[in-house]
C-alpha cells in the first residue's frame, strides 16, 4: 500500500514537557520509501518516517494495513524489500536490534500465561548479568513506574499471573519489560485494542511521558483520535486491499512470526526484542 510522509501534529507548547530532564537515550529513526513484499504482494509500500529522540509517532491503520509489519521493520525484526532505514545511525538489522525494543506484540512475543509479573521481570533482567542487577536493584520497579503499572494495586501484587491482567495492564507490562533493555527506540503495537476509552487516553499519556523523557516512541493503533492531541506526528496507512485467497492473512501472520522471532529463545517470555540480551552476542551475523 502506498502512503506519504507522516503528518506533524506537535502542540506548540506542551503541558507534557518533562520537568526532570532527559532519562532515556533516544535515537533518531529515518525511514525512506520503505516497503515489504510478501508471498501475496506488498504488505506495505512507500512509507517514509522521521522520528527524533523525545518524540511520539503514531502509526494508524486498519487490520491488515501493514502497521505491525512496519513496526517490526523499524525494530530490525523484519527485512524490508525496498527503501532505506537507519535507527540511531545504524542500518543493519542486527545492530538496530541492539537499540530497539518491542512492547507486547501478541503474535510475536506473547507472555507465558503460567508465569507471574515478577517472573517475567526476572527473566528479562537475567541477560544483564549479576553485577548489573546488583548495581541497579530498583530497575524493575523503575521500569514498572515509567510504564504506569503499579503491582501494589493488584490483589496479588507482582505475584499476579499475566493471564489475570486486563488488556491495558498487559500492554503496560510489555512496555516495562522493553524498558529493562534500556532501548533508544520503543515500539508498541495495538495501543488501543481492547482498552476502554478512558484507559486508552491514560496509556497515550504514559507513552507521551516516555517521549518527554527523551525516549523515541513509535506506537500503532486503529484510531488515532485520542492520540492526535499529544502525538508528535501521525502516519496514516491506507486500507488494505481484499485478500487474494482465504488463507492469505494467516500465511502473512506466520511469516511475521518467523521473521520477527529469529534468534530469540522461545522459553524466555517477552524476550523477542531484547536489546540487553543481544548486547552480549558476538559479532557474527553483522550483515543480516
Amino acid at each position: 500500500m502506498d502512503a506519504g510522509q507522516a503528518v506533524d501534529v506537535t502542540p506548540s507548547a506542551g503541558p507534557h514537557a518533562g520537568p526532570s530532564g532527559p532519562v532515556f537515550d533516544g535515537v533518531e529513526v529515518v525511514a525512506r520509501e520503505l516497503g515489504v513484499r510478501g508471498g501475496h504482494g506488498w504488505v506495505y509500500r512507500r512509507l517514509s518516517l522521521h522520528a527524533a529522540p523525545g518524540t511520539l509517532t503514531v502509526v494508524t491503520g486498519e487490520a491488515g494495513s501493514g502497521r505491525t509489519s512496519l513496526l517490526l521493520t523499524l525494530a530490525g525484526r523484519m527485512r524490508h524489500t525496498e527503501g532505506t532505514l537507519t535507527v540511531g545511525g545504524l542500518s543493519t538489522r542486527r545492530r538496530i536490534r541492539q537499540v530497539a525494543a518491542l512492547g507486547l506484540f501478541p503474535e510475536v512475543n506473547p507472555f507465558d500465561d503460567a508465569l507471574t509479573i515478577r517472573e517475567h521481570l526476572q527473566e528479562r533482567l537475567r541477560p544483564h548479568g549479576f553485577l548489573w542487577r546488583r548495581r541497579h536493584p530498583d530497575a524493575a520497579r523503575s521500569a514498572l513506574a515509567h510504564a504506569g503499572l503499579d503491582p501494589d494495586a493488584l490483589p496479588r501484587g507482582d505475584q499476579t499471573l499475566t493471564r489475570e491482567l486486563t488488556r491495558d495492564q498487559a500492554v503496560r507490562l510489555g512496555v516495562a519489560l522493553a524498558l529493562l533493555d534500556r532501548p533508544g527506540l520503543l515500539l508498541v503495537d495495538d495501543a488501543d485494542a481492547g482498552i476502554p476509552a478512558g484507559r486508552r487516553r491514560e496509556l497515550w499519556d504514559t507513552l507521551r511521558g516516555l517521549a518527554d523523557l527523551r525516549l523515541t516512541v513509535v506506537a500503532a493503533c486503529t484510531d488515532a483520535g485520542e492520540a492526535a492531541g499529544i502525538a508528535t506526528s501521525l502516519l496514516p496507512l491506507p486500507a488494505p486491499p481484499p485478500p487474494v485467497s482465504g488463507d492469505a492473512r494467516g500465511e502473512d501472520t506466520m511469516a511475521r512470526r518467523r521473521e520477527a522471532g529469529q534468534g530469540a529463545p522461545p522459553s524466555v517470555p517477552g524476550d523477542i526484542g531484547s536489546a540487553a540480551a543481544r548486547r552480549d552476542e558476538s559479532g557474527e551475523g553483522e550483515n543480516r
